[in-house]
């Protein structure tokens, strides 16, 4: 399983509404410029995001983007999937999908396999907001200014 750019730019944007936007509008060329995405895609995720409810726009000469809900509250899966659809690695496991095209799905072997993967996938993005994003940030940023003698 790859992540395209969308689900990789996607995080960043909502890790960087996170970081720099708190209760204050940011907009989207400010964004844009610290991740180096262009901002007519990022225009386009932040469509899908804002649609699926994770952000809200405040119109005006001081508007721009928030973050829907605290950072506590928003998981790396629920970006991820907005932006990518599901991450299942084959079609039979696919999240609320029945999956009719194969008539050896209810013996295959393999199918566990699959089903396996994509259950620990999305425990580990289900598991990881925001939040813990901005702590990891944090202690980063603690490291390097951190003096030795």
């Amino acid at each position: 399983m790859r992540l395209s750019t969308r689900g990789r730019y996607g995080i960043k944007a909502m890790f960087d509404l996170a970081l720099h936007g708190g209760d204050t509008p940011l907009p989207l060329k400010a964004i844009a410029e610290r991740q180096e995405i262009s901002e007519a895609y990022l225009e386009q995720l932040i469509a899908s995001l804002r649609k699926a409810g994770l952000v809200k726009s405040v119109r005006g000469a001081q508007g721009g983007y928030l973050l829907a809900c605290p950072p506590s509250e928003i998981t790396v899966g629920s970006i991820i999937r907005t932006l990518e659809g599901s991450l299942a690695p084959v079609e039979c496991v696919a999240e609320g999908e029945e999956f009719a095209g194969c008539e050896k799905s209810n013996f295959c072997v393999t199918r566990g396999i699959w089903e396996k993967i994509k259950d620990s996938i999305d425990s580990v993005i289900d598991s990881i907001t925001l939040q813990d994003m901005l702590d990891d940030y944090e202690k980063l940023n603690m490291q390097d200014n951190m003096y030795y003698i």
